[in-house]
């Protein structure tokens, strides 16, 4: 029975995970495509994508990267990018603590957003999920996601190998950094932080190695949780 419990949420998660292919495949081949660009061969390019599996903050990295920062610089960039995770991992814990750590060491790699978004929503919908069942469902959603991430950045490194140097590819990194931006403007708070964020970011300007950047990043984050707090004390919740 246990083991048919898990199967089933197994294929609820592979179900689940399917749509977000329609995100996943372009960006990756994206990212395979910039990287080559950037002077990345395919063997860096695939190792790259096979140890980081986070979208934004390769592509920050990348970025820096083209702009020969300095690699700590590369690194507190990537992780600041992905403070967001250490957030779901707290999240998530009270429903995956329990596993075997083999598990929770391979459920920790690949915490992105879709996993924890998809898998969150589930355990709060079925409560009665057991361990096994519970992680069968996180492997389902990853089951279509992760190996399309890593064929499609192989296949738009091989045609990135292809395409000319002086197309100019460099100008599709911010524009699909804005195009995942504009979703996110959910609530007053998000307005914001992305504001403030792009007031900073122009004023930290001539920063060197991009740490304006993370400057920015950081003062919309505090700009927006406060903005948060004082739209929840004047009773403003949208």
């Amino acid at each position: 029975m246990a083991r048919m419990s898990a199967m089933s949420s197994f294929w609820r998660g592979f179900s689940g995970g399917l749509p977000f292919l329609l995100v996943v495949t372009p960006f990756a081949a994206l990212f395979g495509v910039l990287a080559t660009e950037a002077g990345l061969n395919l063997t860096q390019v695939m190792v790259f994508s096979l140890a980081t599996f986070a979208g934004a903050a390769q592509f920050a990295a990348l970025q820096l990267m083209q702009e020969n920062a300095p690699t700590l610089i590369v690194l507190a960039s990537a992780l600041a990018v992905n403070l967001r995770v250490a957030m779901y991992s707290a999240a998530i814990t009270p429903y995956l603590g329990e596993a075997p750590l083999w598990q929770r060491a391979l459920a920790a790699f690949f915490l992105v957003d879709q996993p924890f978004a998809l898998s969150t929503l589930e355990y709060e919908k079925r409560p009665e999920l057991s361990i096994p069942a519970r992680m069968a469902f996180y492997a389902g959603v990853l089951t279509p996601i992760a190996p399309a991430w890593y064929l499609c950045t192989y296949l738009g490194a091989v045609a990135g190998n292809a395409i000319p140097s002086g197309i100019g590819l460099d100008m599709a990194l911010p524009l699909t950094f804005i195009a995942m931006l504009g979703p996110m403007m959910r609530t007053v708070a998000h307005v914001v932080a992305a504001l403030t964020g792009i007031i900073l970011a122009i004023l930290f300007v001539s920063v060197p190695h991009n740490l304006g950047l993370i400057l920015a990043g950081m003062g919309g984050m505090m700009a927006g949780a406060q903005a948060e707090l004082i739209l929840k004390r004047r009773g403003y919740h949208g």
